[in-house]
């Protein structure tokens, strides 16, 4: 037995070579796991890019955003004077009509609209359209076509795309007289 138990030690020997052969493998599974690593890093770093990028975008979108809403507020408060303007230049006699302050105070008006408009801001039609309570604000009922704007009773604009003030309108309630209109309003 002790014979056999050499052989049996020599052929455990050998079958752990393999083994040891097996260590010749251990730098290709190194090598395997490095470049395994490699991807996980490489894929890392191009998430963080494509977070990075992500990001910068985000910025500057609110960025943008913020721009827009001081311009909005601005002109919101903005808004009030125009008004003023107009009502002063629809209130002016007609006997003052051509006197050199008056021309003044419409020049001012004019240059003010032209502002507005290079700000981006547009008036929104009303008098004679379809009521759009998305862009009108109706305040009363009268004679006329029913859902027509039948009068402005203040300009309503926008800034882009945004409603940054609806128009105040009055509607027509239709064609049907109950004795109402403006006869019930100075009633309430």
């Amino acid at each position: 037995m002790t014979e056999h138990e050499p052989a049996e030690e020599i052929g455990q020997d050998a079958a752990a070579m393999p083994a040891q052969d097996g260590g010749a493998l251990g730098p290709e599974q190194q090598l395997a796991e490095e470049h395994a690593k490699a991807e996980r890093y490489l894929a890392n770093w191009q998430r963080a890019q494509a977070d990075f990028v992500n990001y910068k975008r985000r910025i500057e979108s609110e960025r943008e955003e913020i721009g827009r809403f001081a311009m909005a507020s601005l002109v919101i408060s903005l808004l009030p004077i125009m008004d003023d303007l107009e009502r002063a230049l629809a209130s002016v006699d007609t006997r003052l009509a051509g006197l050199t302050w008056i021309d003044g105070i419409r020049l001012i008006h004019r240059k003010f609209q032209a502002l507005m408009e290079a700000a981006g801001v547009r008036e929104i039609a009303a008098e004679g359209q379809m009521f759009d309570p998305n862009v009108h604000e109706a305040v009363t009922y009268d004679e006329g076509e029913e859902g027509r704007i039948v009068r402005e009773l203040q300009r309503g604009y926008r800034l882009g795309d945004r409603v940054i003030r609806p128009s105040m309108v009055v509607v027509g309630k239709g064609g049907v007289a109950t004795g109402g209109g403006a006869a019930d309003q100075g009633d309430g």
